[in-house]
């Protein structure tokens, strides 16, 4: 039995099977602490498990070689064994990599999703249990759908922007995890707006070397900013304030701003 600590369960998985010269299929786990995600350095817990081997070791004599493995001067599976041999350890690798998963994500899945349709139980709207899954390791997506859904969108977006508000400081304030809200496929429509006005805007930098955005509101300056620093990784991209704070973005070299 040995105790493991690392900044995921993952690794910590690995060291324990390293340790006790096993697989991780074959480790026997009690995790002790699940890992927490910090901000700054400030807060972070580390994985901590107790891990004993279930396979004990059995002593076995050593292989002797056949003729014609002296022959060729090794002493490996060959052929149809060697081919046997491969299959075993990818079922084993499969089975070792599903293990892996972090529980402590699912949780906080679990966490949010209970939380969050206890909260909108309350509200008279009918619509459908909230979904909440991860949709990278960074963010969560919550998604809202059903009859009523529309109606928390509100004119001109309004109520999504409050709602988004609301609960990115909630799961960012206690997960440490941004959001991704749709509700009634509202952030789809508006990711393929942005997209459809964006192409004027590559069209300008690829030709210019810099631009600037109309004014965007809410939602769609995110959306602006997140595809067109995906697109421009070696530009400089960021977002600028009209005096009555209304927004927009500009582009160019960094030595340009």
């Amino acid at each position: 039995m040995i105790k493991i600590e690392a900044q995921t369960l993952e690794h910590a998985y690995t060291k324990a099977a390293q340790h006790l010269e096993c697989s991780v299929t074959e480790l026997e786990i009690e995790i002790i602490q699940h890992p927490k995600k910090g901000f700054l350095n400030f807060f972070q817990k580390s994985a901590i498990i107790v891990a004993t081997c279930k396979r004990k070791p059995q002593a076995t004599e050593p292989r002797r070689s056949t003729w014609s493995e002296e022959k060729r001067g090794v002493d490996q599976p060959v052929g149809a064994v060697a081919l046997a041999e491969v299959s075993v350890q990818t079922e084993r690798f499969t089975a070792e990599v599903a293990m892996l998963c972090d529980p402590y994500d699912t949780e906080v899945v679990e966490e949010v999703k209970r939380d969050i349709n206890t909260l909108f139980a309350t509200l008279c709207f009918k619509i459908n249990p909230i979904e909440v899954r991860l949709h990278d390791e960074q963010t969560l997506l919550v998604e809202i759908s059903g009859e009523d859904a529309a109606l928390l969108i509100g004119k001109e977006g309004y109520r999504y922007k409050a709602l988004s508000y609301m609960i990115f400081n909630w799961i960012n304030a206690k997960y440490r995890l941004q959001l991704r809200l749709e509700i009634a496929e509202f952030l789809k429509n508006q990711e393929e707006a942005i997209g459809r006005y964006l192409e004027s805007v590559f069209e300008n930098i690829d030709a210019d070397g810099r631009a600037q955005t109309k004014v965007l509101d809410g939602v769609l300056v995110q959306i602006a900013l997140r595809e067109l620093r995906t697109r421009y990784p070696q530009k400089y991209v960021a977002i600028r304030s009209t005096r009555d704070g209304a927004k927009f973005i500009i582009i160019n070299d960094y030595n340009e701003h």
